[in-house]
């Protein structure tokens, strides 16, 4: 019982003390006042991992859905936002996103989505969520949107 106690103890403390680290490392301008009506450019997103997963082709669709998608995602999140595609604008919040894929297609593998926000006055928020290959299965063609969506709900 004291061990299980301590424990537990242990676990939240180091919990709290994550938090407060996550807390101090995110930029005072991540606020959703900002969000809300920036300007994002989305990069050229990536797919990590196993490449042999999916053919060429496939590969090919879900970067285009990837890119698509996220940019949708953040709109529906911040409707007055605006999505450029001119690599110039200045000011623009820069957005990387990215797949990681498990290495074999079990239903039970994860896949880890993630968006990186690269602010421009420098620093960059990194968002991950992790989802099982049967949760993205059963949303078929809209995977995509699901992932990034989820991601979005979590911006300030």
């Amino acid at each position: 019982m004291i061990k299980q106690t301590k424990f537990i103890l242990a676990t939240l403390t180091l919990g709290v003390a994550l938090s407060a680290s996550a807390q101090q490392g995110t930029p005072p301008s991540w606020n959703a006042q900002r969000l809300s009506s920036a300007t994002y450019l989305i990069l050229d997103p990536e797919i990590r991992g196993n490449p042999n997963l999916i053919s060429g082709d496939q590969r090919q669709g879900v970067l285009k859905a990837m890119r698509k998608d996220s940019g949708d995602a953040i709109k529906r999140r911040y409707p007055k936002a605006t999505i450029t595609t001119d690599p110039k604008a200045a000011g623009v919040i820069r957005v990387s996103p990215e797949l990681v894929a498990p290495g074999a297609l079990l239903p039970w593998g994860k896949l880890t989505a993630r968006l990186t926000f690269a602010l421009p006055e420098g620093p960059q928020v990194v968002m991950n969520e992790q989802h099982s290959l049967l949760t993205l299965w059963q949303h078929q063609a809209d995977a995509a949107n699901f992932v990034f969506d989820r991601l979005a709900q979590r911006l300030p």
